[in-house]
């Protein structure tokens, strides 16, 4: 209990409230969102809320500014404080938001939510519709926090709104039916994103590509056109570029970026393959976005200007279910069909810089100077990396036998290491002593 009374008081210190002056107003709100408004400048756009709010953390993009962590872990790996069973088949990672956290699983013919504390104990549970049944039978999307409230996809696009402090269901949308789409061989896979007052889909259907729901009550507020095109995998990334703020996603051979405030289309890339799987979410710096694409187009990035986007470099990188992490210049992931390891590219002109042979295909988040991988048959690495390569300074199993798909992506808050296979949730401590 000390422990998370700390935990509450050092964010409320930290991010909860901040007072900035900017052209003669006040503004008062979560830090990075007054930073942002008082000097809008060019990057990722990161979610108002506190700690991981959503996927891959509060910019989407993998990174944590936790410091203070081991910078080796003993033999056989970091303490685990504990370990939740009976989650069900997924591969969905944990959002953690002050005092609990909440996670989805396939139980039974549900699709399940959760609500924990941060000690691992049970606070409420609820359904999101039906299971997904085959083919890979398992809960897909994460949830997304905001403003006291948890959105979520089910496999079958249904979007659920809960109140995060009950698990009550206070609105749900159809959006296949809504705007008629159809589902795809893996089902529908995509985190939703909060933004502002709306919540954005990707539905790829006849009546739009891209939809914003009101965050009250799941009507329509915008729509993009749509194209001649199906649903993918991928899920969206919010960012400012050239003075606008562009939601950036991927439908099954469409990679595209849209205008956050209108549904406006500003440009497309081709990112087709031969079974429609753009799983990985973009990638976006300084203007430039990556796209990586299994089997057919592969790892393509792209300089946007007004409504284009130009190529810059290609790669042999064809990333899945991990996704590309980029720190300081350097693009790591890892590649599914062949090679099916770990690379780093420089991001400014693609040539490869590292290479790891280790830990094959997984996910993979930063924090404190070092990479936290989870590969898909269950290895778990911490990587550090050097001007002469990627030092493996720890490593364990997550459980003890070889897997083939621990796909969820690894989360880490508050020196705590979150690692999800299937039915089970662990918790290790990773910070200093």
């Amino acid at each position: 209990m000390k422990r998370l009374c700390f935990l509450e008081d050092r964010r409320r210190l930290v991010g909860i409230v901040a007072l900035l002056v900017a052209g003669g107003h006040f503004f008062i709100g979560p830090s990075s969102t007054a930073a942002e408004q008082a000097s809008p400048r060019d990057g990722l756009i990161a979610s108002p809320e506190p700690d991981w709010p959503q996927w891959r953390g509060p910019r989407r993009d993998g990174i944590s500014e936790e410091t203070g962590l081991l910078t080796q872990w003993p033999e056989g790996g970091p303490k685990r404080l504990w370990t939740i069973d009976g989650l069900g088949k997924g591969w969905s990672s944990p959002i953690i938001v002050r005092d609990r956290f909440y996670i989805t699983g396939d139980v039974g013919e549900d699709l399940v939510i959760f609500a924990f504390g941060l000690d691992g104990t049970p606070l409420w549970r609820t359904t999101n519709g039906a299971y997904w049944r085959n083919p890979y039978p398992g809960a897909r999307a994460s949830c997304t926090f905001s403003e006291g409230r948890l959105y979520h996809m089910n496999a079958h696009g249904r979007v659920a709104c809960l109140d995060a402090a009950s698990g009550s269901e206070l609105w749900a949308v159809d959006i296949l039916e809504r705007f008629e789409g159809k589902n795809i061989t893996w089902a529908l896979s995509e985190c939703v994103l909060a933004d502002g007052p709306h919540v954005i889909v990707t539905v790829s259907g006849k009546k739009a590509l891209m939809a914003a729901l009101d965050k009250g009550t799941g009507r329509t507020v915008w729509t993009t056109p749509p194209l001649e095109d199906a649903v993918s995998h991928s899920s969206p990334i919010l960012v400012r570029h050239g003075g606008r703020r562009q939601i950036i996603n991927c439908s099954a051979a469409t990679g595209f970026g849209v205008d956050a405030d209108t549904g406006e289309l500003l440009w497309t890339v081709p990112v087709k393959n031969r079974y429609g799987t753009n799983v990985s979410p973009p990638v976006y710096d300084s203007g430039r976005v990556f796209f990586m694409t299994p089997y057919d187009s592969l790892g393509r990035q792209y300089q946007l200007s007004g409504d284009r986007a130009v190529l810059t470099w290609k790669s042999f990188i064809d990333s899945v279910t991990g996704g590309g992490l980029l720190v300081d210049g350097v693009l790591y992931a890892a590649g599914y069909t062949r090679p099916k390891w770990w690379f780093g590219f420089d991001w400014n002109t693609g040539e490869t810089r590292y290479e790891m042979e280790a830990f094959t295909t997984g996910a993979a988040i930063y924090a404190d100077g070092r990479l936290y991988l989870l590969d898909e048959q269950g290895n778990v690495g911490l990587i550090r990396p050097t001007p002469d390569g990627l030092d493996i300074v720890g490593r364990f199993s997550l459980t003890g036998e070889r897997l083939r798909d621990a796909w969820a992506h690894p989360v880490l808050l508050d020196g705590r290491l979150y690692l999800r296979y299937h039915d089970t949730l662990s918790c290790y401590d990773v910070r200093q002593p």
